[in-house]
């Protein structure tokens, strides 16, 4: 217990010190994350009204945001699954880091979930045996119980590994292997149940697809690990702590397929869409043509299809892949397309026109946008912590005092 009190001591001080640069960027974190919650008072004293949202599109920019990060949490399945199951040694200094981005990536999810219910008081309904959790029947029953069983499992992993390396010791793998095995199962299923969340809702017809649980996962797998390849640069231009390219490499070459699976299923649903174009393919035309006069969405979900294409175009190359200032570029792109293709342009639609036909588009409002910055500032802050911990015990600086004094 001493030890555990010690590791916990040792790890926040190593997470609150560091250079200026560190610090600014801290500072800039909570920044955002101040301006964001003004931004959420003012919503919790106005009301939703101050958002973009109304009767007819009644989920926007925040379930847009959460819909896309659960996917990006899922994506550490990735790095965890050659790692602890396959041994691959390439994998060992990032796997970690994915687990962290998992962690960062759910406590959004979390919060994007909070600020859209309008008022924190509304999770009373959510709370087994207080609340009605209409638990088995509840699709976003069966998802709280995935976004929150994964969290755990994230958090507590990467956290024993983390202690038995700061004690001097090897991580038992009957340990921490269990919780690995369920992790994967885990994963898979946070974005399945997300899907069936939308799929299962019979007057949305634009979600009605029998391809969008696998499209959730090849996207995921391609979105997540992209942004994984991008912190991983970041962490070895900006610190001591070295992954090696054949780790990005390998990385880069599950984004490569994950993102080639995604536009194959994604060219799938715009022939269904409009080869045999039905009443049920409304919300598909105002998305890709416009209706009536309406087109908010067009540029930009043109945009983020160019975008992908490119990039899975350049990912598909062996030659510009391996060049790495090119794979950067790549990843970069890949995931602002698929933060766009997933998020407003797969939301917002559904609601587009609303059932008697009649169209009315969505805008967020600079409240939403305060907000949704605010938390992705929160999600960056627990990622920078959670890594700062981590790379001194991983390199072995920081040791328990008594291993320390023995050698």
């Amino acid at each position: 217990m001493r030890g555990f009190l010690r590791f916990l001591r040792d790890g926040i001080d190593t997470a609150t010190s560091g250079g200026l640069g560190y610090h600014i960027w801290m500072g800039l974190l909570t920044f955002g994350m101040l301006a964001g919650a003004y931004a959420y008072s003012i919503q919790l004293r106005e009301g939703l009204i101050v958002t973009g949202m109304h009767d007819y599109v009644s989920w926007g920019l925040y379930i847009s945001n959460f819909t896309f990060l659960v996917g990006v949490a899922a994506a550490a399945v990735m790095l965890v699954l050659p790692t602890y199951i396959f041994g691959d040694m390439d994998f060992f200094k990032a796997v970690l880091f994915g687990e962290g981005m998992a962690v960062a990536a759910l406590v959004m999810c979390l919060a994007f979930i909070l600020v859209d219910m309008g008022s924190p008081a509304n999770l009373w309904h959510m709370l087994p045996l207080i609340g009605v959790f209409n638990w088995p029947n509840s699709m976003l029953a069966w998802d709280m119980i995935a976004l929150n069983g994964y969290l755990f499992i994230n958090l507590t992993i990467p956290l024993y590994i983390l202690y038995k390396h700061y004690m001097g010791q090897q991580p038992s793998r009957a340990v921490y292997l269990p919780g690995v095995i369920l992790s994967l199962i885990w994963a898979v299923s946070i974005h399945m149940v997300t899907a069936f969340l939308y799929a299962g809702l019979p007057a949305r017809p634009y979600w009605n697809s029998s391809l969008l649980g696998p499209r959730f996962l090849a996207s995921a797998f391609a979105g997540g690990p992209a942004l994984m390849i991008l912190i991983l640069a970041i962490i070895r231009r900006t610190t001591r702590y070295q992954v090696e390219n054949a780790t990005l490499q390998k990385i880069a070459l599950i984004i490569t397929g994950a993102a080639q699976v995604n536009l194959i299923m994604l060219a799938s649903e715009i022939f269904k869409e409009f080869y045999t174009p039905t009443e049920h393919s409304s919300s598909a035309f105002y998305l890709f043509f416009g209706l009536d006069g309406h087109d908010a969405l067009v540029p930009w979900i043109w945009s983020a299809l160019a975008v992908n294409v490119l990039a899975t175009t350049i990912l598909t190359i062996p030659s510009l892949r391996k060049r790495m200032p090119v794979l950067l570029a790549a990843c970069g792109l890949l995931f602002v397309s698929i933060y766009i293709e997933k998020g407003m342009g797969l939301i917002v639609p559904g609601f587009i026109p609303e059932a008697w036909g009649r169209i009315f588009e969505y805008s967020p409002t600079a409240i939403e946008l305060t907000v949704t910055a605010g938390i992705w500032c929160l999600g960056g802050f627990i990622f920078t912590f959670l890594a700062k911990l981590a790379i001194p015990i991983e390199m072995g600086e920081v040791r328990y005092p008594a291993i320390q004094q023995a050698k």
